[in-house]
Order: structure tokens, then C-alpha cells, then sequence
């Protein structure tokens, strides 16, 4: 893929949230009436957000999620976030998260050096949760929420490059670990930070360096580094990355920059200390070009890669063991650059950030197999481009 220095977007895996029947009913019958008028028959199951990384003032794009599939945009949508975007493409994974509670969205603030913490509103609109916090370094582009709270923030920005812990509040409020910030080399090129499922594995993705780094989070909510890490990537231009929500040792990257038609996807197996061991025949071809963002089935079952310059998404099956097998790969509607690829709660179907950043594309899943539903892809809001980032909740 050639973005400016290709980085790119989205979520805490354990923060996708499951809508119990009476909630997504309670939800339907909030919801404005310029959210569903277009889609009466099909009630409201959720909600989706966008991280706009908007300049001068960043903003939110919010989307009313039917049942059927189709997207209708929330009233008010765009929301003001309180900091500054860059008014271009994230070229990352995960700069914007919500919990696993469903109360809050995080959301980075890359031209300000900020994150934004917002509450969700019984409607599904966020609203600021007090004013947006330090990153603690420059350009923030992922963050990443574990179940118990605890905050990363990766920086990529020259002269503040690294990653920095938070303590995210019941009330919303955000604040710094002392002493937790893990400086990297300027022009590392931080890609994503994720945790596993329990919280206790930390990994961030180096894009302009092809390094992997791997922690082992610490009960005060510092990090210690695995022996061997950084680990050299199977490929160049690591981005997206995710450890399987059924498996927490089984850990997967994407491998962006090798060319026209040679992009992978590597599988890691994670040990108790940190150290990342590659699995099988690993790295797995996609036959496809810059495979950047990656998403996995809830069950731990299917893994799939967007390929920013392809126009498509491939399919992967997930084996016991870890190792991947390549079902095939989907055309996505339109043309332009596809980023962010996010499953909805109840993994029925899978939205995509893109075709040419202007659109969110909505696939049903039946296995590893994926089909473009009719409404899709759903426009954003006049004047907005989606950089990088969704969530579902």
C-alpha cells in the first residue's frame, strides 16, 4: 500500500459489545427518527462509530445499525470530539475504542497530541466525558482499553515516539501511570497497541520498521518487555495486528509493504514470558496487494485482512493450532483506498472503513465467506472523510 509512510486504524478486541434483546430494544425506540425513517422495517441492534481525525477540530461519525445490515447516520453526527485531527489518513489500527462496558469511546487526537474519552448516550451519541488528556507523546494514531481499565496510547510522532499508560476512571476520566512511557525510536512508525483478552499481554505493531513489540503487563499497569523483543516482522510494514478472542497465545500481524500481490499474514504463538514464535509455514499469502487491517471471528475461527490496494478482503480459516489457510479473498463495492474492517457484536456482519474513505461497506458473514449486503456501502456525512478507525457496539 502507498500511504504517506502507509500506517493506518480501530478497537479493543474485548470491547465489541453484545446487545442483549431488551437493550437493542430500548436502543430501537431512542434512536431520531432521521436515524431509521429509511429503514423502518429493520429495528436498531447498535451502533457504529468512525474516528474522522477531522482538522482543525476532530469529530466522531455515528451510525445507527439495523439488523438487516444498513446504516443510517445518528442525528447531530458529526460529533466534536474536544481535540485537534490532522485532516488526513491514520495509517493505523485502533484510534478509536470502546469499552468493554459499552459506557465509553476513546478516540485519539492526533493533531493535538490528545485522547478524547466520550460517553455513550442511551441514543447511541457521544458526548465528551470532560476535556480531552495529554498522550503523553506526539501524534498518537492507536489506543487500546483492557477489561479492567487500563489504558496504552501508542505516539508515533518524532520527539515523542513510544507507548504511554492510563487509568481510565468509572466517571470517564483519564489519567497517566507514572513512569509507564516505553520510548521507541523516532521513525519506528507505531502501527497499532492491542491487548489480549485478559489484559495481561500488551503488543504494538512498528510499520516503518517491520518490529514487532511484545510486553507482559505488570499489576501496577507497567510494562516489561518480553526477552527478544522488539521480534523482526515476516514481511515489511507491520500494521494491523490481534490476538484471537478464543486463543489469547495466538497472536497474528499483517504484513503491508512486500509488493504488488505478495502481502501476508504472519501467526505467532505467544508464550507466558512474552516471546513470539511463529506458527506452521508462517507467513501466509493473500495473493493480494498491502494487506493492512485485520479482524477475527468472535469464535477465534476466521481471520480477515483488508488489502488497501486491492480492493478486497481476504478470507482466512484459523486451525487449532494456530496456523491460517487461505479461503479466498472479496471485492468490496466502488474504488479507492479500504481501510478498517470491524465485526458487529454478533458477528453476523462485518463493516468496512473505505472504498476511498468516503464510504462504510457492510458485508454478511456465513463462516469465512462474505457477502456485500444491498444498502452497501453507506456514505459519510457531506465534507467528512473517515481516516482511520471503527468501532461496534
Amino acid at each position: 500500500m502507498r500511504l504517506p509512510n502507509c500506517r493506518f486504524l480501530a478497537c479493543t478486541r474485548p470491547g465489541l459489545i453484545l446487545l442483549s434483546l431488551a437493550t437493542a430494544t430500548a436502543a430501537a425506540a431512542a434512536v431520531p427518527v432521521s436515524a431509521s425513517a429509511s429503514t423502518d422495517a429493520s429495528p436498531v441492534v447498535g451502533y457504529t462509530y468512525l474516528n474522522g481525525n477531522t482538522a482543525p477540530a476532530n469529530t466522531i461519525d455515528g451510525f445507527a445499525r439495523h439488523a438487516d445490515g444498513s446504516l443510517t447516520p445518528l442525528a447531530g453526527s458529526p460529533f466534536r470530539v474536544g481535540g485537534a485531527g490532522l485532516g488526513s489518513l491514520l495509517p493505523s489500527q485502533g484510534s478509536i475504542q470502546v469499552t468493554q462496558d459499552g459506557r465509553y469511546l476513546l478516540a485519539v487526537d492526533a493533531g493535538s497530541s490528545q485522547v478524547s474519552v466520550l460517553r455513550l448516550t442511551a441514543d447511541g451519541v457521544p458526548v465528551l466525558a470532560g476535556q480531552p488528556v495529554s498522550s503523553g507523546g506526539i501524534t498518537p494514531v492507536s489506543v487500546a482499553v483492557s477489561p479492567s481499565g487500563l489504558v496504552y496510547v501508542a505516539n508515533q510522532g518524532n520527539g515523542g515516539t513510544g507507548y504511554v499508560g492510563f487509568r481510565l476512571h468509572p466517571n470517564g476520566s483519564l489519567t497517566a501511570i507514572a513512569g509507564s512511557t516505553v520510548s521507541v525510536p523516532d521513525g519506528s512508525g507505531l502501527g497499532d497497541v492491542f491487548f489480549n483478552a485478559f489484559g495481561d499481554h500488551l503488543v504494538g505493531t512498528r510499520t516503518g520498521t517491520s518490529l514487532i513489540d511484545s510486553f507482559i503487563v505488570l499489576p501496577d499497569g507497567h510494562l516489561l518487555a518480553a526477552p527478544g523483543s522488539p521480534f523482526t516482522g515476516q514481511g515489511l510494514g507491520q500494521i494491523g495486528g490481534e490476538f484471537s478472542p478464543a486463543d489469547p497465545a495466538q497472536l497474528f500481524a499483517t504484513n503491508a509493504h512486500n509488493g504488488t500481490g505478495l502481502g501476508t499474514v504472519s501467526a505467532y504463538r505467544d508464550s507466558l514470558s512474552g516471546r513470539l514464535t511463529p506458527v506452521g509455514s508462517s507467513p501466509y499469502a493473500d495473493q493480494q496487494t498491502a494487506p493492512c487491517w485485520m479482524e477475527i471471528s468472535h469464535d477465534g475461527r476466521y481471520l480477515f485482512a483488508v488489502n488497501a490496494d486491492s480492493g478486497t478482503i481476504s478470507s482466512y480459516i484459523i486451525n487449532p493450532d494456530g496456523s491460517l489457510a487461505l479461503i479466498g479473498s472479496f471485492a468490496i463495492k466502488g474504488t479507492g483506498l479500504d481501510l478498517d474492517a470491524r465485526l458487529s457484536p454478533d458477528g453476523r456482519y462485518l463493516l468496512v472503513d473505505g472504498p476511498g474513505m468516503q464510504f462504510v461497506s457492510v458485508f454478511a458473514v456465513s463462516g469465512g465467506h462474505l457477502t456485500e449486503v444491498p444498502s452497501s456501502p453507506t456514505p459519510l456525512p457531506a465534507g467528512v472523510t473517515a481516516a482511520s478507525g471503527m468501532v461496534n457496539t
